[in-house]
């Protein structure tokens, strides 16, 4: 992992982002060594649960301890799922900014209105396309901080 701080603040964006579907496709994106935001499935934060993701991403890493990323959660437009993440460690997030509870939220944890552009591994064919994917990060130096 690296420090969010580095991007946080817009100064660095962040690292290409692949969206993942569990545990296979998480160590299929961390297995590059490259940098890499893992991404849940929209909505996961309702749907799979903030303790199924945790988990996904502390066995990839696991598998993976050399690889920077970063791990977002989307929570869709249930506040209550953020906060749940929240206190279950769950440092980023996506969460629409409709959402009335949205400003509450983003002043707990680093918040996302909109989800980053993305790999879906869900999608057919994708896996072949994750190395030039990954490797499109160091095009416009968005791991500059992580050196």
């Amino acid at each position: 992992m690296f420090p969010p701080e580095s991007w946080s603040s817009g100064a660095t964006s962040l690292p290409p982002a692949v969206v993942v579907h569990g545990l296979a496709d998480a160590c299929a994106a961390l297995a590059h060594g490259l940098p890499v935001t893992l991404l849940s499935g929209p909505g996961a934060g309702v749907y799979a649960g903030v303790l199924w993701w945790r988990g996904v991403i502390a066995l990839a890493r696991a598998a993976h301890p050399a690889t920077p990323c970063v791990d977002i959660l989307d929570c869709a437009d249930a506040p209550g799922r953020a906060m749940a993440a929240i206190r279950a460690g769950q440092a980023t997030l996506v969460l629409d900014p409709a959402c009335p509870a949205f400003p509450r939220v983003a002043a707990l944890a680093r918040v996302l209105a909109a989800r980053p552009p993305a790999l879906d591994l869900g999608e057919r064919g994708t896996e072949r396309c994750l190395q030039a994917w990954l490797g499109q990060g160091r095009k416009d130096d968005s791991t500059a901080a992580l050196r």
